[in-house]
């Protein structure tokens, strides 16, 4: 789940715009504590489970509700409670975006999922006071050649900026990577939507943006920090626009979307994935 989307929809705020993109102080960024991190390995744990049992469940015939039924019954089952469920009145536990759709998407028992979809599935959840936050592309069944390309990329994409967490880095070392992998396969990177910092609140300082810009604070990396980085990736245009139910947000052209996500520590020497699924 995405914070600038939030915000704009609920409370529209500007960006504020830079003069130059330089490395900005952490005020208002919380370093974690060695035993704060220990809670949040847990939340992020139940989180990889979650996304590691869906992706191997999922086939053609079933709804998003399904799905969503299965996730939220898991994270409660492991002792959590679901993050996104409630936040800014969502309803429901997980985000199921298919195809042209973005982010956000909302669960239905009407949305079948078929042969040859591209699946987002996002979800979060909240245990010990801490949140973990994290986001797959399933290809369902058999899928184009170009839809195996965008989502293999966009995963790609998201392990180059991953690359870059260390102490010292900025956060356009992160972005740079992730927007010249991207668009050396023809693709385009989402603008509207960031990452974001994770923790106490599902939603953080900083956005983790995707791209280059002076438009937001380029942080300077600390041992400590958490943030949930998610590139989103559009087969053509880069826009997007918002359906009826004011969550769902689509292509503006009808053509594919991926996106993969990861609640990553910033460790003294480099990075820890907390939601890595190789590790569940």
């Amino acid at each position: 789940m995405n914070i600038l989307s939030t915000l704009r929809a609920l409370d529209p705020q500007p960006v504020r715009p830079q003069k130059e993109a330089k490395p900005q102080q952490t005020k208002g960024i919380e370093i974690k504590s060695k035993r704060e991190v220990d809670l949040m390995r847990e939340s992020a744990r139940i989180v990889a489970t979650v996304l590691k049992e869906v992706a191997a469940m999922m086939q053609p015939g079933m709804t998003t509700k399904d799905i969503d039924t299965y996730a939220e019954k898991r994270i409660r089952e492991m002792g959590a409670v679901p993050s996104f469920k409630g936040y800014c009145n969502f309803p429901a536990s997980i985000c199921a975006s298919i195809n042209q759709e973005v982010v956000h998407g909302i669960p239905s028992a009407k949305k079948v999922i078929k042969n040859g979809d591209l699946v987002k599935i996002d979800t979060g959840a909240y245990k010990n006071g801490f949140h973990g936050d994290s986001c797959i592309t399933i290809a369902v069944g058999s899928v184009s050649e170009k839809a195996a390309l965008l989502m293999r990329v966009a995963e790609e994409a998201l392990y180059r900026g991953i690359a870059q967490v260390k102490p010292g880095n900025c956060l356009l070392d992160l972005a740079g990577a992730i927007e010249d992998h991207v668009k050396a396969h023809g693709f385009s990177v989402v603008e509207d939507f960031t990452g974001h910092g994770v923790g106490r609140n599902l939603h953080e300082e900083p956005s983790v943006f995707n791209f280059r810009t002076h438009q937001l604070p380029n942080v300077r990396l600390r041992p400590g920090m958490v943030l949930a980085i998610e590139p989103i990736l559009n087969a053509g245009s880069k826009r997007v626009r918002f359906l009826a139910d004011k969550w769902t947000a689509v292509t503006v052209d009808n053509q594919l979307s991926a996106q993969f996500e990861h609640t990553v520590l910033v460790t003294e020497t480099g990075y820890e994935i907390l939601t890595d699924r190789n590790l569940v």
